[in-house]
């Protein structure tokens, strides 16, 4: 009997013990979703390092195994023909043995009897194999080749759909020109550094030189040859190699062709400030759009304050949005002669 009056006078929770039981539930979660987001951050982040860390050293060894020649992207027979498609692979494409990726590399070299040499007006070249993953995206040899090495976990972008698996690194063009194309050039004026006592001069627009001589960093679109160390006059410490872009904000990285020289991979000028706000997938050529080269060819990432780079020594630093600019063009070019470190 006492038994039953106990479970007859026995009351439960009131509606405000639940509101309070439901108020602490959600304080917690809220102290609690920021601490995990910021693990992950930090995971992410660690891994984006250990990528850059991989490839800088790839294109390292592949230059010290090329008798000092970095890679560069190779345009093939466009020096003859004027033809953009007519390549023989991006940097990435030349770095692959040095990353593990042998295999992938002498297949996708394998119709190609005369890589690496430079190709004349005839004969069999890399073109045939390139050209062909690039007019078809679907189904092309390396398009669809997944390289966890080439992407940064807190790039929440994207290739547009079916058109490959993309790459977040990119050969630092340093303060080279880079005209936008839109009509609105806020940063062109930084690629004449002489004006500034920068000590370098103006350059080709966006990398495409066949002389070493106007290229202002380590990297070019058309294949001029860049001696290392030799033209790192500056020092390998002091200079920009490698660096962050978000996919979907460069309109050449978007394609996802990491393979192709013209596919973003040599495609960052430091003229633009380090995490520069464009808008992802906007290709309207205004001055925030993917669109516009001179906005949307900067180095940024997902990472909060700044951007990850590998610098010719091999070594992985973290350059805050706030670096001194003239500082960052310094870090940038890698011959001019004017005293610059890392902050």
């Amino acid at each position: 009997m006492s038994t039953l009056l106990f479970a007859r006078w026995r009351r439960g929770f009131t509606l405000i013990e639940l509101l309070v039981v439901i108020a602490i539930i959600a304080i917690l979660i809220a102290l609690l979703v920021p601490a995990v987001q910021k693990v992950r951050e930090a995971a992410a982040r660690t891994q984006c390092k250990n990528n850059l860390k991989q490839i800088g050293l790839g294109v390292i060894n592949c230059a010290d195994t090329n008798r000092g020649v970095m890679p560069n992207n190779e345009i093939g027979r466009m020096q003859f023909t004027g033809n953009w498609k007519d390549d023989r692979g991006s940097w990435l494409v030349h770095v692959l043995p040095f990353i593990e990726q042998d295999g992938l590399f002498r297949t996708a070299t394998a119709n190609a009897a005369a890589f690496p040499a430079h190709p004349d007006t005839t004969g069999n070249t890399l073109a045939t194999v390139f050209n062909s993953c690039n007019q078809a995206p679907n189904n092309g040899l390396l398009n669809n080749v997944k390289i966890s090495i080439f992407r940064c976990p807190s790039d929440p972008t994207e290739p547009r759909s079916g058109q490959g698996k993309g790459c977040n690194y990119i050969g630092s063009l340093g303060p080279q020109c880079a005209v936008g194309g839109c009509g609105q050039d806020p940063y062109q004026q930084y690629c004449n550094g002489n004006a500034f006592g920068w000590g370098y001069a103006t350059s080709p627009n966006h990398g495409n030189d066949w002389n070493a001589a106007g290229i202002r960093g380590l990297f070019n679109r058309l294949g001029a040859k860049m001696r290392f160390p030799a033209m790192i006059t500056d020092g390998t410490s002091n200079t920009i190699m490698v660096g962050e872009c978000m996919i979907g904000t460069n309109d050449h990285l978007v394609g996802g062709a990491w393979w192709h020289f013209n596919g973003g991979t040599a495609h960052a000028t430091t003229i633009v400030p380090i995490n520069y706000p464009t808008k992802p997938y906007d290709f309207s050529c205004n001055v925030n759009s993917a669109r516009n080269w001179n906005t949307s060819w900067g180095f940024r990432s997902g990472h909060s304050g700044g951007t990850q780079f590998a610098f010719a020594d091999g070594s992985v630093q973290f350059l805050t949005s706030s670096i001194d600019h003239g500082t960052y063009q310094k870090l940038g070019c890698r011959d001019d002669g004017q005293p610059a470190s890392i902050p």
